[in-house]
Protein backbone atom coordinates (compact mmCIF):
# COMPACT_ATOMS: atom_id res chain seq x y z
CA UNK A 1 0.00 0.00 0.00
CA UNK A 2 1.77 3.11 -1.21
CA UNK A 3 0.56 6.99 -1.15
CA UNK A 4 1.75 10.16 -2.28
CA UNK A 5 4.47 12.13 -0.53
CA UNK A 6 4.31 15.61 -2.82
CA UNK A 7 4.00 18.53 -0.63
CA UNK A 8 4.41 16.78 2.62
CA UNK A 9 7.43 15.99 5.11
CA UNK A 10 6.77 12.31 5.62
CA UNK A 11 9.90 10.62 7.43
CA UNK A 12 11.26 7.61 6.38
CA UNK A 13 13.70 5.06 7.53
CA UNK A 14 15.84 2.82 5.81
CA UNK A 15 17.69 -0.19 7.17
CA UNK A 16 20.32 -2.65 6.42
CA UNK A 17 20.67 -5.65 6.99
CA UNK A 18 23.44 -5.70 8.69
CA UNK A 19 21.72 -3.37 10.99
CA UNK A 20 23.01 0.16 10.09
CA UNK A 21 19.92 2.90 9.35
CA UNK A 22 19.57 6.14 7.69
CA UNK A 23 16.94 8.06 8.52
CA UNK A 24 15.06 10.98 6.27
CA UNK A 25 12.31 11.73 4.25
CA UNK A 26 10.03 9.76 1.84
CA UNK A 27 10.24 10.64 -1.37
CA UNK A 28 8.04 9.43 -4.39
CA UNK A 29 5.41 6.62 -2.68
CA UNK A 30 5.07 6.22 1.08
CA UNK A 31 4.95 2.92 2.20
CA UNK A 32 7.87 0.05 2.45
CA UNK A 33 9.94 -1.80 -0.35
CA UNK A 34 12.74 -3.98 0.08
CA UNK A 35 15.41 -4.91 -2.36
CA UNK A 36 19.36 -5.18 -3.10
CA UNK A 37 20.83 -1.91 -1.90
CA UNK A 38 23.44 -0.97 -4.43
CA UNK A 39 24.47 2.60 -5.81
CA UNK A 40 24.94 4.43 -9.36
CA UNK A 41 27.75 6.85 -9.58
CA UNK A 42 26.43 8.75 -13.01
CA UNK A 43 25.27 12.40 -12.25
CA UNK A 44 23.00 12.22 -15.19
CA UNK A 45 20.21 9.52 -16.94
CA UNK A 46 18.51 8.83 -13.62
CA UNK A 47 15.32 7.81 -15.77
CA UNK A 48 17.09 5.59 -18.25
CA UNK A 49 18.35 4.13 -14.87
CA UNK A 50 15.11 3.54 -13.16
CA UNK A 51 13.50 2.18 -16.38
CA UNK A 52 16.55 0.11 -17.01
CA UNK A 53 15.43 -4.19 -16.22
CA UNK A 54 18.40 -5.36 -14.92
CA UNK A 55 17.86 -2.89 -11.62
CA UNK A 56 14.75 -5.14 -10.79
CA UNK A 57 14.47 -5.81 -7.38
CA UNK A 58 17.25 -3.37 -6.48
CA UNK A 59 17.08 0.28 -4.38
CA UNK A 60 19.09 2.04 -6.04
CA UNK A 61 21.43 4.91 -4.41
CA UNK A 62 22.54 8.25 -5.94
CA UNK A 63 26.18 9.24 -5.66
CA UNK A 64 24.89 12.31 -7.09
CA UNK A 65 23.73 14.68 -4.64
CA UNK A 66 21.24 16.40 -6.48
CA UNK A 67 19.05 14.76 -7.93
CA UNK A 68 15.60 15.21 -10.12
CA UNK A 69 16.39 18.51 -12.09
CA UNK A 70 15.81 17.41 -15.78
CA UNK A 71 12.27 16.00 -14.80
CA UNK A 72 11.08 13.16 -16.37
CA UNK A 73 9.60 12.66 -19.62
CA UNK A 74 7.60 10.23 -22.30
CA UNK A 75 10.98 9.62 -24.61
CA UNK A 76 13.53 8.57 -22.72
CA UNK A 77 12.18 5.37 -20.77
CA UNK A 78 14.33 2.27 -21.69
CA UNK A 79 11.19 -0.15 -21.00
CA UNK A 80 7.33 -0.37 -19.88
CA UNK A 81 8.02 0.67 -16.02
CA UNK A 82 10.28 1.91 -13.45
CA UNK A 83 12.04 -1.39 -12.57
CA UNK A 84 13.80 -0.52 -9.13
CA UNK A 85 12.35 -1.59 -6.17
CA UNK A 86 13.31 1.70 -4.28
CA UNK A 87 15.31 4.90 -4.96
CA UNK A 88 18.00 6.49 -2.08
CA UNK A 89 18.76 10.68 -3.06
CA UNK A 90 20.19 13.37 -0.82
CA UNK A 91 18.90 16.66 -2.39
CA UNK A 92 15.84 16.21 -4.35
CA UNK A 93 15.17 18.91 -7.02
CA UNK A 94 12.72 21.23 -5.84
CA UNK A 95 11.32 21.93 -9.69
CA UNK A 96 11.70 20.38 -12.73
CA UNK A 97 13.49 23.05 -15.11
CA UNK A 98 14.80 20.81 -18.78
CA UNK A 99 12.56 21.67 -21.46
CA UNK A 100 11.49 18.44 -22.48
CA UNK A 101 10.25 17.65 -18.62
CA UNK A 102 6.65 16.61 -18.76
CA UNK A 103 6.29 15.89 -14.76
CA UNK A 104 8.52 15.85 -11.96
CA UNK A 105 10.27 12.70 -10.76
CA UNK A 106 8.60 12.61 -7.18
CA UNK A 107 5.27 12.57 -9.18
CA UNK A 108 6.69 9.63 -11.21
CA UNK A 109 7.97 7.41 -8.43
CA UNK A 110 4.63 8.08 -6.91
CA UNK A 111 2.58 7.17 -9.84
CA UNK A 112 4.43 4.22 -10.30
CA UNK A 113 4.33 3.47 -5.86
CA UNK A 114 8.25 3.18 -6.16
CA UNK A 115 9.17 4.16 -2.40
CA UNK A 116 12.38 6.10 -2.22
CA UNK A 117 14.25 8.55 0.65
CA UNK A 118 15.55 11.42 0.31
CA UNK A 119 17.53 13.85 2.91
CA UNK A 120 20.02 10.99 3.33
CA UNK A 121 23.61 11.20 4.01
CA UNK A 122 24.33 9.16 0.64
CA UNK A 123 28.31 9.54 0.89
CA UNK A 124 28.46 7.89 4.35
CA UNK A 125 25.93 5.00 2.72
CA UNK A 126 28.06 4.60 -0.31
CA UNK A 127 31.31 4.21 1.47
CA UNK A 128 29.68 1.80 3.98
CA UNK A 129 28.23 -0.24 0.74
CA UNK A 130 32.02 0.15 -0.76
CA UNK A 131 33.46 -1.08 3.03
CA UNK A 132 30.91 -3.92 3.26
CA UNK A 133 29.35 -4.90 0.26
CA UNK A 134 25.80 -4.92 -1.46
CA UNK A 135 23.34 -6.17 0.78
CA UNK A 136 19.21 -6.26 1.54
CA UNK A 137 17.95 -3.03 2.81
CA UNK A 138 14.35 -1.94 3.77
CA UNK A 139 12.76 1.69 3.17
CA UNK A 140 9.98 2.61 5.45
CA UNK A 141 7.87 5.38 5.69
CA UNK A 142 5.05 6.91 7.30
CA UNK A 143 2.65 4.37 8.92
CA UNK A 144 4.87 1.40 7.85
CA UNK A 145 8.17 2.80 10.35
CA UNK A 146 7.84 0.58 13.25
CA UNK A 147 10.41 -0.31 16.48
CA UNK A 148 13.67 -1.02 14.45
CA UNK A 149 14.17 -4.05 15.58
CA UNK A 150 10.98 -5.30 13.72
CA UNK A 151 12.33 -3.48 10.71
CA UNK A 152 15.60 -5.09 10.60
CA UNK A 153 13.72 -8.61 10.95
CA UNK A 154 12.00 -7.67 7.47
CA UNK A 155 14.65 -6.82 5.84
CA UNK A 156 16.94 -10.04 6.87
CA UNK A 157 14.06 -12.25 6.03
CA UNK A 158 13.49 -10.35 2.37
CA UNK A 159 15.02 -12.56 -0.58
CA UNK A 160 18.89 -12.10 -1.40
CA UNK A 161 19.88 -11.41 -5.33
CA UNK A 162 22.49 -14.72 -4.88
CA UNK A 163 20.65 -17.47 -6.49
CA UNK A 164 17.88 -15.15 -7.81
CA UNK A 165 16.26 -16.09 -11.43
CA UNK A 166 14.57 -12.77 -12.72
CA UNK A 167 15.04 -12.30 -16.33
CA UNK A 168 11.92 -14.01 -17.11
CA UNK A 169 10.01 -11.65 -14.76
CA UNK A 170 10.92 -8.71 -16.76
CA UNK A 171 11.40 -10.01 -20.43
CA UNK A 172 8.78 -9.71 -22.84
CA UNK A 173 6.00 -12.63 -22.91
CA UNK A 174 5.28 -12.03 -26.79
CA UNK A 175 8.09 -11.88 -29.84
CA UNK A 176 7.59 -8.61 -31.39
CA UNK A 177 9.47 -7.16 -34.52
CA UNK A 178 11.52 -3.99 -34.73
CA UNK A 179 12.38 -3.11 -38.11
CA UNK A 180 15.00 -2.32 -39.73
CA UNK A 181 15.90 1.94 -40.26
CA UNK A 182 16.19 2.14 -44.62
CA UNK A 183 17.22 -1.40 -46.39
CA UNK A 184 17.00 -4.21 -44.26
CA UNK A 185 20.60 -6.02 -44.15
CA UNK A 186 20.22 -8.54 -41.58
CA UNK A 187 17.93 -10.53 -39.62
CA UNK A 188 19.00 -10.88 -35.63
CA UNK A 189 17.08 -12.77 -33.24
CA UNK A 190 17.57 -11.45 -29.94
CA UNK A 191 16.64 -12.92 -26.51
CA UNK A 192 15.21 -10.35 -23.85
CA UNK A 193 16.65 -11.38 -20.56
CA UNK A 194 15.78 -7.34 -19.57
CA UNK A 195 16.93 -5.57 -22.81
CA UNK A 196 16.56 -2.12 -22.63
CA UNK A 197 14.40 0.10 -25.72
CA UNK A 198 17.67 1.46 -27.22
CA UNK A 199 19.65 -1.71 -27.51
CA UNK A 200 17.73 -3.12 -30.65
CA UNK A 201 16.81 0.39 -31.88
CA UNK A 202 20.56 0.72 -32.30
CA UNK A 203 20.91 -2.37 -34.29
CA UNK A 204 17.73 -1.16 -36.09
CA UNK A 205 19.92 1.86 -37.34
CA UNK A 206 22.25 -0.44 -38.53
CA UNK A 207 20.17 -2.02 -41.01
CA UNK A 208 19.10 -4.95 -38.84
CA UNK A 209 16.14 -6.56 -38.27
CA UNK A 210 15.39 -7.27 -34.92
CA UNK A 211 13.09 -10.30 -33.85
CA UNK A 212 13.18 -9.75 -29.83
CA UNK A 213 12.24 -12.97 -28.37
CA UNK A 214 10.68 -14.30 -24.30
CA UNK A 215 13.46 -15.11 -22.26
CA UNK A 216 12.38 -19.06 -22.41
CA UNK A 217 12.77 -18.66 -26.16
CA UNK A 218 14.34 -22.44 -27.60
CA UNK A 219 16.51 -22.79 -30.05
CA UNK A 220 13.71 -23.78 -32.16
CA UNK A 221 12.36 -20.15 -31.83
CA UNK A 222 15.26 -18.91 -32.34
CA UNK A 223 16.39 -20.27 -35.69
CA UNK A 224 12.34 -19.77 -36.69
CA UNK A 225 13.20 -16.11 -37.25
CA UNK A 226 15.88 -17.04 -40.15
CA UNK A 227 18.93 -15.07 -38.33
CA UNK A 228 21.72 -13.97 -39.34
CA UNK A 229 22.72 -12.94 -36.02
CA UNK A 230 21.25 -13.84 -32.74
CA UNK A 231 21.97 -11.22 -29.43
CA UNK A 232 21.49 -12.47 -25.76
CA UNK A 233 20.84 -9.05 -23.67
CA UNK A 234 21.33 -7.52 -20.49
CA UNK A 235 19.15 -8.57 -17.96
CA UNK A 236 18.75 -8.72 -13.50
CA UNK A 237 19.67 -11.85 -11.65
CA UNK A 238 21.75 -14.33 -10.66
CA UNK A 239 23.78 -15.67 -14.13
CA UNK A 240 23.95 -19.24 -12.71
CA UNK A 241 20.14 -19.56 -12.68
CA UNK A 242 20.30 -19.45 -16.33
CA UNK A 243 20.67 -22.75 -17.33
CA UNK A 244 17.93 -22.57 -19.96
CA UNK A 245 19.69 -19.98 -21.84
CA UNK A 246 22.62 -21.24 -21.43
CA UNK A 247 21.61 -24.46 -23.36
CA UNK A 248 20.34 -22.51 -25.91
CA UNK A 249 23.60 -20.67 -26.52
CA UNK A 250 25.34 -23.22 -26.82
CA UNK A 251 23.09 -24.90 -29.58
CA UNK A 252 23.57 -21.35 -31.70
CA UNK A 253 27.19 -22.09 -31.17
CA UNK A 254 27.40 -25.07 -32.41
CA UNK A 255 26.07 -24.11 -35.29
CA UNK A 256 28.19 -21.01 -35.90
CA UNK A 257 25.89 -18.28 -36.01
CA UNK A 258 27.34 -15.03 -35.37
CA UNK A 259 26.63 -14.31 -31.74
CA UNK A 260 26.99 -10.62 -29.35
CA UNK A 261 25.70 -10.55 -25.62
CA UNK A 262 25.72 -7.63 -23.29
CA UNK A 263 26.13 -7.83 -19.64
CA UNK A 264 23.56 -10.79 -18.80
CA UNK A 265 24.84 -12.10 -21.59
CA UNK A 266 28.28 -11.51 -21.53
CA UNK A 267 27.68 -13.85 -18.21
CA UNK A 268 25.88 -16.32 -19.81
CA UNK A 269 28.51 -16.78 -22.83
CA UNK A 270 31.12 -17.37 -20.04
CA UNK A 271 28.67 -20.29 -18.96
CA UNK A 272 28.08 -21.85 -22.02
CA UNK A 273 32.07 -21.96 -22.63
CA UNK A 274 32.85 -23.10 -19.57
CA UNK A 275 33.59 -20.31 -17.33
CA UNK A 276 32.22 -19.51 -13.82
CA UNK A 277 30.05 -16.61 -12.39
CA UNK A 278 30.66 -15.10 -9.11
CA UNK A 279 29.12 -12.14 -7.25
CA UNK A 280 31.18 -8.81 -7.29
CA UNK A 281 31.59 -7.14 -3.84
CA UNK A 282 29.49 -4.16 -4.94
CA UNK A 283 29.19 -4.50 -8.70
CA UNK A 284 30.00 -1.74 -11.17
CA UNK A 285 26.85 0.80 -11.90
CA UNK A 286 27.15 4.23 -13.62
CA UNK A 287 28.16 5.75 -16.62
CA UNK A 288 31.36 6.51 -15.92
CA UNK A 289 32.89 3.34 -15.24
CA UNK A 290 36.78 2.67 -17.41
CA UNK A 291 37.43 -0.06 -19.80
CA UNK A 292 40.30 -1.09 -21.52
CA UNK A 293 39.76 -2.70 -25.22
CA UNK A 294 42.44 -4.94 -25.32
CA UNK A 295 42.83 -5.66 -28.84
CA UNK A 296 43.40 -1.64 -29.31
CA UNK A 297 45.06 -0.53 -25.93
CA UNK A 298 42.04 2.31 -26.26
CA UNK A 299 40.45 3.42 -22.65
CA UNK A 300 36.96 3.59 -22.72
CA UNK A 301 34.14 5.22 -20.45
CA UNK A 302 31.73 2.99 -19.91
CA UNK A 303 27.77 2.72 -18.76
CA UNK A 304 27.50 -0.69 -16.16
CA UNK A 305 24.98 -1.98 -13.93
CA UNK A 306 25.94 -5.58 -12.86
CA UNK A 307 26.79 -7.18 -9.63
CA UNK A 308 28.13 -10.51 -11.17
CA UNK A 309 30.95 -11.27 -13.82
CA UNK A 310 32.71 -14.00 -15.41
CA UNK A 311 35.71 -15.79 -14.28
CA UNK A 312 37.70 -15.84 -16.74
CA UNK A 313 41.94 -15.92 -17.00
CA UNK A 314 43.28 -12.38 -18.26
CA UNK A 315 46.62 -13.47 -18.82
CA UNK A 316 46.38 -16.16 -21.34
CA UNK A 317 43.93 -17.33 -24.12
CA UNK A 318 41.59 -20.44 -22.98
CA UNK A 319 40.59 -23.39 -24.93
CA UNK A 320 37.19 -24.42 -24.60
CA UNK A 321 34.49 -26.73 -26.35
CA UNK A 322 34.02 -23.96 -29.06
CA UNK A 323 37.80 -23.27 -29.73
CA UNK A 324 40.17 -20.73 -27.96
CA UNK A 325 38.68 -17.41 -26.20
CA UNK A 326 40.30 -14.66 -25.01
CA UNK A 327 39.25 -12.09 -22.12
CA UNK A 328 39.07 -8.77 -24.88
CA UNK A 329 37.83 -6.14 -22.04
CA UNK A 330 38.79 -5.21 -18.84
CA UNK A 331 37.53 -2.93 -16.04
CA UNK A 332 40.47 -0.17 -15.06
CA UNK A 333 39.06 -0.29 -12.11
CA UNK A 334 39.56 -3.86 -10.83
CA UNK A 335 40.44 -5.49 -13.37
CA UNK A 336 37.02 -7.52 -13.69
CA UNK A 337 36.52 -9.21 -17.10
CA UNK A 338 34.13 -6.58 -18.82
CA UNK A 339 34.07 -8.77 -22.26
CA UNK A 340 35.36 -11.81 -24.09
CA UNK A 341 36.02 -13.25 -27.70
CA UNK A 342 36.07 -16.32 -28.90
CA UNK A 343 38.72 -16.58 -32.05
CA UNK A 344 37.57 -19.82 -33.33
CA UNK A 345 34.05 -19.09 -33.63
CA UNK A 346 32.12 -15.80 -34.60
CA UNK A 347 30.82 -15.04 -30.96
CA UNK A 348 31.69 -11.98 -28.20
CA UNK A 349 30.50 -10.14 -25.77
CA UNK A 350 30.74 -7.48 -23.46
CA UNK A 351 29.63 -6.90 -19.66
CA UNK A 352 28.97 -3.06 -20.24
CA UNK A 353 26.21 -0.93 -22.32
CA UNK A 354 27.22 -0.37 -25.83
CA UNK A 355 23.77 1.04 -26.25
CA UNK A 356 24.38 4.25 -24.43
CA UNK A 357 21.39 5.53 -23.21
CA UNK A 358 22.32 7.53 -21.14
CA UNK A 359 25.57 7.97 -22.38
CA UNK A 360 28.44 7.67 -23.54
CA UNK A 361 28.62 6.90 -27.03
CA UNK A 362 32.79 5.43 -27.01
CA UNK A 363 31.73 1.87 -27.25
CA UNK A 364 29.23 2.34 -29.98
CA UNK A 365 31.40 0.15 -32.35
CA UNK A 366 30.66 -2.69 -31.36
CA UNK A 367 27.11 -2.51 -33.08
CA UNK A 368 29.51 -2.35 -36.14
CA UNK A 369 31.77 -4.94 -34.89
CA UNK A 370 28.67 -7.36 -34.73
CA UNK A 371 27.52 -6.59 -38.29
CA UNK A 372 30.85 -6.98 -39.30
CA UNK A 373 30.72 -10.69 -37.78
CA UNK A 374 27.53 -11.30 -40.08
CA UNK A 375 29.02 -9.83 -43.34
CA UNK A 376 32.47 -12.23 -42.38
CA UNK A 377 30.06 -15.16 -42.03
CA UNK A 378 27.71 -14.06 -44.95
CA UNK A 379 30.60 -13.95 -46.85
Amino acid sequence: MTTSTRGARIPAVLVLEDGRTFRGRAYGAVGETFGEAVFSTGMTGYQETLTDPSYHRQVVVMTAPHVGNTGVNDEDPESRRIWVSGYVVRDPARVSSNWRAQRSLDEELTAQGVVGISGVDTRALTRHLRERGAMRVGIFSGAAIADEAILLAKVQASPQMKGADLAAEVATTEPYVIPAVGTRKFTVAAVDLGIKAMTPQRMAERGIEVHVLPATATLEDIYAAGPDGVFFSNGPGDPATADHQMSVLQGVLERGTPFFGICFGNQILGRALGFGTYKLKYGHRGINQPVQDRSTGKVEVTAHNHGFAVDAPLDRDSETPYGRVRVSHVCLNDDVVEGLECLDTPAFSVQYHPEAAAGPHDAAYLFDRFVSLMEGQRA
